[in-house]
């Protein structure tokens, strides 16, 4: 306590009174208070109960459904890998569909996102992609973004494109900013838009010269200009 609050106390008699007070309060709106306290513990176990007894087993079921799908993307087989095998795995589109509040589900919309993508089916991958919740992470966020944006190159949609590309080099993120630089870059030159391709070159050559990307950046300088 501070000097000045210290202070403005004179006192035993004054303590006396402020503890009254309490009491008096404590009185008047005790229902009140003690209610509130009970509805805090319900909702407290409540919370409990469902992570113990439903999302527990809920996570537990989607991880191990994520488990047997990665097996079939680590192989490319993205149809199974996305829908199941009509037996013992259901497929990444069910389990981000119905283990939606949980970590495996949200895991499973970027490997439907990918699977959707490999499979040629843009729309949905951008759906899934964009429902993703990166959780902070940021390179599986930059990637889902870049998805987006190859995904709607695909549908040849040019600033829809552009705009997850720009998303994704906005990060900053040394191992996947300069690729995206460079598909924007690409993507703008292939779209008329020169000037737009050229400062996109170059800042990749600016920014992130020890890059793959920049190690024939000049050769693309000369062609946009």
């Amino acid at each position: 306590m501070s000097t000045n609050k210290n202070q403005n106390i004179d006192g035993a008699a004054e303590i006396e009174q402020v503890i009254s007070k309490s009491e008096a309060f404590f009185e008047k709106y005790q229902k009140h208070i003690i209610y509130s306290v009970l509805a805090v513990i319900l909702v407290a176990c409540a919370i409990f109960l469902i992570s113990r007894f439903y999302m527990g087993p809920r996570a537990i079921e989607a991880q191990n459904q994520v488990v047997l799908g990665e097996r079939y993307f680590a192989v490319d087989s993205f149809a199974i890998a996305l829908n199941g095998n009509g037996d013992d795995f259901v497929g990444f589109a069910k389990i981000a569909d119905e283990y939606n509040c949980t970590d495996a589900g949200n895991l499973s919309k970027a490997y439907a996102a990918i699977c959707s993508y490999k499979l040629g089916e843009y729309e949905k991958a951008i759906n899934y992609a964009d429902d993703f919740d990166g959780n902070g992470d940021v390179n599986v966020s930059v990637v889902m973004y870049g998805l987006m944006g190859d995904a709607a190159s695909q549908l040849n949609k040019v600033e829809k494109a552009l705009s997850y590309y720009e998303k994704a080099y906005e990060s900053e993120n040394k191992a996947f900013a300069p690729l995206y630089l460079k598909k924007a870059a690409i993507l703008s030159f292939q779209s008329g838009d020169k000037a737009k391709a050229t400062e996109l070159f170059q800042l990749i050559k600016d920014k992130y010269i020890t890059s793959t990307e920049a190690q024939d950046i000049d050769k693309y300088l000369e062609i946009s200009k």
